[in-house]
């Protein structure tokens, strides 16, 4: 009775995430439309999006997953300072927005619409072979989205295509005025560099969790899955790391590209970092 009510609970929450990330984007699309309601728009698009991503948590729980759980709890006072705020009006809190704004309007039509987001899988899971290949690593695609070697797979879902990513770091390079020539630079800096990357990542975890590679670390995954450890820490650490660090490095060469960037970067700390002192009665 009781495994039937954590099943019933934990589909209720994943339909909430699919509820919450649609209105999210609407919400975001509208902050783009001139006049007094931008702020509440904003607010609404924030609430939801931090409602969705907090829904994730059973979810990235089950999968072991580390890093997304941690960033969902820090989203909550994140969600408070930020509606506090775009009430105020605040101008780094508004392009933080609109960052965030540009990021869905990308993302949308992958995740909403399923022959666009199916092609790009599609294509990720062609390219992978091919990459794989370049490895000299036998693998067989069982289903039209699915790795196998020996006795484990691996599916390539959205989250595999690094679009993702690709979203939010050509958010980022909307969060200031550019040029047509910096906006060229940051795309061809952002969308084929993470895009490439992100196949030989593919591979990489591919050719580590079908072969065990990691079997010999200990097993902190806390599943009863057999040979799961190894994917944890092919895809949970040791992929989710580099990628992070990739990430901070392709964002310094964003800010080299437009330096703007750094100065919002720079006005986005301070804003936060003067309500966080507010908080805790330090500030002066």
């Amino acid at each position: 009775m009781g495994q039937k009510k954590y099943l019933f609970a934990l589909q209720i929450i994943r339909q909430m995430f699919e509820f919450l990330i649609p209105v999210s984007c609407t919400f975001f699309i509208l902050f783009f439309i001139p006049g007094k309601s931008r702020k509440y728009c904003a607010i609404a698009a924030w609430i939801s999006i931090i409602g969705a991503f907090i829904s994730g948590l059973p979810t990235w729980m089950e999968e072991s997953n580390i890093m997304y759980p941690v960033m969902a709890v820090l989203s909550i006072p994140f969600l408070f300072i930020t509606i506090h705020l775009l009430f105020r009006e605040n101008e780094a809190v508004l392009n933080l927005t609109r960052a965030a704004g540009v990021a869905f309007i990308i993302y949308a039509p992958f995740a909403f619409i399923t022959e666009i987001g199916n092609f790009l899988i599609s294509l990720v899971v062609l390219q992978t072979t091919i990459v794989l290949e370049l490895f000299q690593y036998p693998v067989d695609i069982v289903l039209w989205n699915t790795f196998q070697h020996g006795f484990f797979r691996v599916e390539i879902i959205l989250a595999c295509t690094g679009i993702q990513a690709i979203a939010i770091m050509l958010g980022v390079a909307a969060a200031v005025p550019t040029t047509i020539k910096q906006k060229i630079q940051a795309f061809l800096l952002i969308a084929p560099v993470i895009y490439i990357l992100n196949l030989f990542r593919n591979a990489g975890v591919i050719m580590t969790y079908t072969s065990q590679m990691f079997s010999w670390l200990p097993d902190i995954s806390g599943s009863s899955e057999y040979g799961f450890s190894s994917f944890f820490w092919a895809h949970n650490i040791f992929a989710e790391g580099i990628a992070l660090v990739f990430l901070i490095i392709l964002a310094y060469s964003l800010f080299r590209l437009i330096p703007a960037l750094g100065e919002f970067a720079a006005s986005l700390v301070g804003t936060y970092e003067k309500e966080i002192r507010k908080i805790f009665g330090k500030d002066k």
